[in-house]
């Protein structure tokens, strides 16, 4: 087994510094606000010094800076996960509104009463009321799998609720 060298990644992230109660610093809520790596923040930084402007909304050259370089992202998170097309990739502002999307976009125009979304007991909030309200709009069920006292996902427990009017599976994983 490979050893993951926590402590070497944990210095790319100038906020990991931080102590709380005298303890590192843990964070765990990157579903709404990811920490940034030192990468990030200076990539930010030299765009907001020297590229920053509307992407896709102009001819100027900032505007074109910005563009082609929002688009090298798009490319690169094609490649990352072995997309056809960058016409695949959605770029949101963050996992939430990315679930959202997904909720009033396909759940909406696929689901209908008595089918079926599974999430678990475990799910950040963001992964819960966007599935509730798609239960409501359309007649869908929304069924919880259970976690064990250690927070773990009772796998036996989740397969049960499998069906075959299961549409959709929302999970959180790491």
């Amino acid at each position: 087994m490979t050893h993951f060298p926590v402590e070497k990644i944990r210095l790319d992230f100038p906020i990991l510094e931080e102590k709380i109660r005298n303890k590192p610093l843990v964070y765990l809520d990157n579903a709404a606000s990811c920490q940034k790596p030192n990468a990030v923040i200076d990539t930010i930084s030299h765009v907001y010094r020297h590229d920053y402007a509307n992407v896709h909304r102009g001819v100027h050259t900032l505007s074109v800076r910005s563009t082609d370089k929002f688009e090298s992202a798009r490319e690169k998170i094609r490649a990352f996960i072995n997309a056809d097309s960058t016409k695949e990739i959605i770029i949101t502002k963050g996992t939430t509104e990315s679930i959202n999307l997904v909720a009033q976009t396909y759940g909406k125009a696929n689901l209908k009463p008595g089918d079926e979304i599974l999430i678990t007991a475990m799910e950040h909030h963001s992964n819960i009321v966007p599935w509730q309200m798609l239960c409501e709009q359309t007649g869908a069920i929304l069924k919880v799998a259970p976690i064990n006292q250690q927070g773990e996902l009772i796998v036996t427990e989740f397969e049960k609720l499998l069906g075959d009017k299961t549409r959709l599976v929302a999970v959180v994983h790491m």
